[in-house]
């Protein structure tokens, strides 16, 4: 009898082309799309979200040939991932919800959900790849530079690993997309989605409160006040654009101060840390690298890695210093790093 396999699809051509190959493969292939948007006060999406269309998944597995269900899992996504990102930009921070979605919330449901199924692995069209070391299971980032998304999944345990699969991981995103159109599947006409599945457009106020967006002080480095900003969520560190402010230099957010409800502006260089600490860290294989190892980290998704002196300062933290100045390290996005292309570990930035 040949092995199951459980496809998460968005409806996108990266989790399309998954199922696919795995049919090609000889696996039994089921879909399952999660639904997020059913808690009380949740916005109307009009049926989808940015990243996952219940009507695209459905057809993508009606034209496959598979059976698709989708499982309702609004209410662990509000409590583990909504509420956190909320209460994270109210603190002044720039979660990352992707990464936790997928260590606390999508990735142990499906496998949940396979278990209680009988089903043998779980797969999604993420650009990864999963080989082992000394018998567990690690990642390995996607054959693609462009498209690897193992900075989202440095969270997965050893548990979600071994029953893993990660289909178009070996492959280039162009490749993929080819594979669609020769299969004629509506997805390798569909546009990639880039935001926040949570997103309208960059716009994330629906969330808040309007005491959320009340008006304060925008800060330059020396204290000075020389503007106003319109609610602190509604920056991050690093932006430029949208402070509505005149200087005869080009000025970005270096700080928001939630005590004092201000932002704090600065020239370019004051971005520039070589530090940073991170929590809630999380190990390959449970292996905390030795006191002292270097390693190439990055900062954020699109950043590029850079070289970086690891340091634990407890169980669950640790501290890199790089090589070279890092440019607007974020507290709420996720610092990750790797040994050539094998992901080490990573967790949260906290401070810099």
């Amino acid at each position: 009898m040949g092995k199951s396999v459980l496809v998460c699809m968005s409806g996108g051509v990266d989790s399309t082309v998954a199922a696919l190959l795995l049919e090609r493969q000889g696996f039994d292939v089921a879909g399952l799309t999660f639904w997020f948007w059913s808690f009380e006060k949740a916005p109307e999406f009009g049926g989808k979200t940015k990243c996952c269309s219940l009507d695209s998944a459905g057809l993508a597995a009606r034209e496959l040939g598979i059976p698709h269900e989708v499982v309702d899992a609004s209410l662990p996504f509000q409590r583990l991932v909504l509420d956190d990102f909320i209460a994270r930009r109210r603190q002044g921070e720039t979660p990352n919800p992707c990464g936790r979605c997928n260590r606390l919330v999508r990735f142990g449901l499906a496998l949940e959900y396979a278990r209680q199924h009988g089903i043998d692995y779980i797969a999604t069209g993420h650009h990864a790849r999963i080989t082992t070391d000394g018998g567990n299971p690690c990642l390995l980032r996607g054959a693609d530079p462009q498209k690897d998304q193992t900075y989202f999944l440095y969270g997965l345990g050893e548990d979600v690993l071994s029953h893993l699969l990660f289909p178009v991981g070996a492959l280039p995103k162009a490749e993929v997309f080819a594979l669609a159109r020769a299969a004629h599947l509506t997805a390798a006409a569909l546009p990639e989605s880039q935001d926040l599945c949570f997103a309208r457009g960059d716009d994330v106020s629906f969330l808040f409160d309007p005491e959320d967006y009340r008006p304060g002080p925008i800060l330059d480095s020396g204290g000075r006040e020389i503007g106003q900003h319109r609610g602190l969520p509604r920056y991050t560190i690093g932006q430029r654009r949208g402070l509505g402010i005149a200087s005869p230099v080009p000025l970005y957010v270096i700080d928001l101060d939630p005590d004092r409800n201000a932002l704090v502006v600065g020239e370019e260089s004051l971005l520039l840390r070589d530090a940073l600490v991170a929590t809630d860290a999380i190990y390959a294989a449970g292996r905390m690298p030795p006191d002292g190892t270097m390693l190439e980290a990055k900062i954020r998704y699109r950043s590029p890695t850079s070289e970086a002196r690891f340091e634990p300062t407890s169980a669950q933290a640790f501290r890199l210093t790089f090589r070279t100045p890092q440019r607007a390290i974020t507290p709420g996005q996720l610092a990750v790093f790797y040994e050539r292309d094998r992901l080490l570990g990573g967790g949260t930035i906290s401070d810099s």
